[in-house]
């Protein structure tokens, strides 16, 4: 009773305070760039994500109207800007957040998948955050199997229990560490099939190097045991902030049709003001050395004690040329600065694109009435 008192007079500031520090402690996600994969890969991967795509403009149209919008360029300019900031981890390599477990428990799993998927493409088109061609892979691993994993375990724990019910705040944890810690292994598999599938005639793996007993330990150990921990604790910490402030949010996944109230900006305003401080803080996840595992270029590769280049991994590491590479303004000449315009630039982009979408998808209705008068 004590701990319930004393938790009940910690001021709102505080908690979000904490739940930004606890996101720059960062979890890991896993952005495969082009070169990795094969085109035949690829292409497999998109087709398996395809109908997870097509689930999600269904669940928007049905659930949602233009007045809802605001929530989707949220959760996809959240996921954005949390996947900016990169920790340090064991062996020179480095992490960052996802948000997708966050998306799942409020949005449902099937928006999750839109909003974080329009996160991760803008990522790949303006910053050269991921391969064009692995666009599908990535959006696979952490805008589809993340949340997915991440809900399903959240429902498990929490199904059936009261708004206020600690068990919400252990499901979202749960949900949080096993969301992740899946998405790396999914992302360890790609990998590592690799050298498996496509190599020359002396066996020369032609894209990704490192087999499936090398990208298994390297990818799962760490999320598992440090980032995929983090996860879950800033998914529990935000749902148990939501839990005492915005009880509503944790009641838009049993509805079957989303009020424009409940989207409000006044109701996301604490969600809201935290995305601008993140946007402020940003330069931190350059204070990080180091490259992601499996995201290091040709270059790093051969520093990193590879004896050969892969001939695939070399022809495709170059398709795309992003206009802001690594989230960098060259011209300006001062990184942090360019690190935070291009936080602005990405959130602007993703709220818009949000925004232009789900208007399409909705087909521009106000609310749920204009639909059945229409019919």
């Amino acid at each position: 009773m004590f701990l319930k008192e004393t938790l009940k007079k910690i001021p709102r500031w505080m908690y979000m305070y904490y739940i930004l520090i606890a996101l720059w402690s960062g979890t890991t996600a896993m952005h495969i760039p082009d070169g990795y994969l094969s085109p035949v890969t690829c292409i497999l991967m998109v087709l398996l994500v395809l109908p997870f795509w097509i689930r999600g403009v269904q669940r928007l149209r049905e659930k949602m109207t233009a007045r809802n919008i605001p929530l989707v360029a949220l959760f996809a300019a959240f996921s954005f800007v949390v996947m900016m900031f990169n920790v340090p981890l064991p062996g020179g390599t480095t992490a960052h957040a996802v948000g997708g477990a966050l998306a799942a428990i409020i949005l449902g799993p099937e928006i999750a998948t839109i909003a974080v998927s329009i996160a991760l493409v803008i990522q790949a088109l303006f910053f050269g955050d991921g391969g064009i061609l692995a666009i599908g892979a990535n959006c696979f691993n952490m805008a589809v199997v993340l949340p997915y994993i991440s809900f399903a375990i959240y429902q498990a724990v929490s199904k059936n229990m009261p708004i206020n019910s600690k068990r919400r705040i252990i499901g979202a944890a749960a949900g949080g560490w096993a969301g992740l810690t899946v998405a790396a292994f999914f992302a360890a598999v790609e990998f590592g099939v690799q050298p498996l599938l496509w190599h020359t005639a002396d066996g020369t793996p032609l894209y990704a190097p490192y087999s499936l007993s090398v990208s298994i330990p390297a990818m799962v150990i760490p999320h598992a045991l440090i980032a995929s921990v983090v996860e879950g604790a800033v998914t529990a910490l935000i749902v148990a902030y939501l839990m005492r402030a915005n009880q509503p949010a944790l009641e838009i996944i049993n509805k079957t049709q989303i009020t424009a109230e409940t989207s409000s900006f006044a109701r996301w305003r604490a969600l809201w003001i935290g995305l601008a401080a993140l946007v402020v803080i940003t330069p931190l996840g350059l204070l990080a050395p180091g490259t992601a595992w499996g995201e290091w270029g040709a270059e790093e590769l051969t520093n990193r004690g590879l004896s050969f280049i892969p001939k695939g991994l070399e022809q495709l590491s170059g398709l795309w040329s992003a206009p802001m590479p690594e989230y960098n303004v060259p011209a300006i000449g001062n990184a942090n600065i360019g690190y935070i315009l291009s936080a602005v630039v990405g959130i602007l982009v993703i709220i818009g694109v949000a925004w232009l979408f789900s208007l399409l998808v909705t087909n521009g209705k106000k609310s749920f009435s204009e639909d059945v008068n229409s019919k």
